[in-house]
């Protein structure tokens, strides 16, 4: 009888889909890409993703979806003005967007109506990049081996994007149009405008560089909200504890930058060892009261003046 000797399935990421089960007997098909929802494992074999996302995947997962609602934040602070009182509605609209957009994600994800979802474990950067290692066995025919090695974590993050997209479509028009009484006609829409032009921006971010985001995130946060922290402080010119506590708007922003500082320390930490992570959080405050304490030192005018004087 003829022995059926099946070529070696070549390909950092080829494998070969189980056609049926025979009891302990499996039957393989010819090699190639794996359907959605699987990947290859040691032996070249297709087998389904039946894992749930680590804290570090939901960590990321939560970072790439709180892109959209910071820059939301941003350009309505950043469009709204000191005329309209309108700003706080939009916020809460854009909180409700992006709640609703990231809930309903999951719902819509494998297994479907369930807020949990299946996944396979990234192993390496270049699982995000499958597209690079497809292989050419005579140099000239490519087998194409694409699929999403890191399933879900790649698509769902453009399905969320989508559903924020669409909410902000159905709701945000309507609250602006209503609430927006102290802006221009043509002001009142930039804020959404600005959307329209981040929300593509971001998906080519993730598309592009969505390995890459997945292990410099918790670095990205930090260096991000000192920076911004810093920058905000200098502009507003905040000088002590008490123009903190008078101006309540400054106040929230301050906390806000100190609950992304701490999620990019437990981003990094990933709270394995708890009494040696947990204290790196009291490490928040410092760069802030670092400024605060030392503004007074370094404010440009009194350098000038102290200058002029030794001269």
């Amino acid at each position: 009888a003829a022995v059926d000797i099946q070529p070696a399935c070549l390909g950092l990421y080829c494998g070969r889909t189980v056609l049926s089960v025979n009891g302990s007997v499996e039957t393989y098909g010819d090699c190639g890409v794996c359907p959605r929802g699987q990947r290859t494992d040691d032996n070249k074999i297709c087998r389904e993703c039946m894992g749930s996302p680590d804290r570090y995947d939901w960590l990321y997962l939560g970072f790439m979806a709180m892109l959209p609602l910071v820059l939301h934040w941003f350009f309505i602070e950043w469009y709204s003005g000191k005329k309209s009182s309108s700003a706080v509605l939009q916020h809460l609209t854009a909180l409700l967007e992006c709640s609703v957009a990231a809930v309903v994600t999951l719902l819509v994800s494998d297994p479907v109506g369930s807020l949990h979802i299946r996944s396979c474990r990234v192993k390496k950067l270049s699982d995000w990049y499958t597209m690079l290692y497809n292989p050419s066995p005579d140099y000239i025919t490519t087998v194409h081996c694409t699929h999403e090695a890191v399933y879900p974590l790649y698509t769902i993050v453009f399905i969320y994007y989508a559903f924020c997209l669409v909410l902000m479509m159905l709701l945000r028009p309507l609250l602006v149009k209503k609430i927006a009484c102290g802006l221009g006609r043509s002001d009142r829409f930039k804020s959404i405008y600005a959307a329209l032009y981040f929300f593509p921006i971001l998906t080519v971010l993730q598309a592009v560089g969505g390995g890459l985001l997945y292990y410099a995130f918790p670095y990205i946060i930090l260096v991000l909200s000192l920076v911004t922290l810093a920058v905000y402080m200098s502009a507003s010119e905040v000088e002590f504890f008490k123009d903190l506590l008078v101006r309540k708007k400054r106040l929230v922003v301050l906390f806000s930058h100190w609950l992304l500082h701490a999620y990019g320390i437990i981003s990094i930490s990933k709270l394995d060892k708890l009494e040696q992570d947990l204290p790196l959080l009291a490490l928040v405050p410092a760069p802030a009261l670092f400024y605060l304490m030392t503004a007074k030192y370094t404010e440009p005018s009194r350098i000038l003046s102290e200058g002029g004087n030794g001269h």
